[in-house]
């Protein structure tokens, strides 16, 4: 039987229909820094995003008092015996409550973890806060939706596995949709036919990332393109070479 989501908070109403721009640059590159994301920030709201997912305690501290959208929060943090890294402690989940996150976004894959995801979530909470179940498979979501979370995103469907897929796994969240979540499409949505397709299919929203705020990733994407295509110019002119 769908759910009900006439009592969703204003907070996850906002970004109903809508598109969340996530921005993190990649680590260590040029445009790591807090002013950039600022600017990425500011431009995602300027051209009509919804909402903002933003990594780190400190950078969503410094972006907070510069927008007025829905930010959902997260931290990454790499474990030596744990594979999850997506806001997996309770320092992680406070930290980001206090710089000003509406939503924490948390890890809810089935992995081996440093605090039970059940404890992290009665955590946000209690604190008034929203939370967002970054999934890998349709068992997690139910498992998240159970518990009371506010979205069920499709994050880390793909990346639990040895190869990651090239497309978003819109299957999914068409699965989802058919319990009533509310489902937060994201991960390798990286064309506006792709976020389309997501909404269409009943996605509550939409998070896109790489493909807006990671013009590292997307040089590479033309760049990749670009040397293909003189490559196989020169196999074919070499070709008609030896045809003559």
């Amino acid at each position: 039987m769908k759910k009900d989501h006439s009592e969703a908070v204003p907070v996850i109403n906002a970004l109903c229909g809508g598109l969340v721009v996530s921005c993190q640059p990649v680590e260590d590159s040029p445009m790591d820094r807090d002013d950039i994301v600022l600017a990425y920030a500011k431009t995602a709201i300027l051209s009509g995003a919804n909402g903002l997912r933003i990594e780190g305690v400190n950078r969503l501290a410094f972006v907070r008092p510069h927008v007025e959208v829905p930010i959902i929060g997260i931290v990454k943090r790499d474990f030596e015996q744990y594979p999850v890294r997506i806001t997996a402690i309770e320092d992680d989940v406070l930290g980001l409550i206090n710089a000003g996150a509406d939503i924490i976004a948390i890890d809810a894959t089935m992995r081996k973890r440093p605090v039970p995801f059940t404890e992290l979530v009665t955590l946000v909470q209690s604190q008034g806060k929203c939370v967002m179940a970054d999934c890998s498979t349709f068992e997690e979501g139910v498992m998240a939706s159970e518990l009371g979370c506010d979205l069920i995103g499709s994050t880390l469907s793909g990346y639990t596995t040895d190869s990651v897929p090239n497309d978003p796994d819109i299957s999914l969240v068409e699965r989802w949709v058919e319990q009533g979540f509310r489902v937060m499409a994201e991960g390798r949505y990286n064309s506006p036919k792709a976020v389309e397709s997501a909404l269409k299919a009943g996605a509550w929203s939409c998070t896109v990332g790489t493909a807006i705020t990671r013009p590292e990733l997307v040089t590479e994407w033309f760049v990749e393109h670009a040397r293909s295509g003189y490559e196989q110019r020169k196999n074919n002119q070499q070709a008609n070479s030896l045809k003559g």
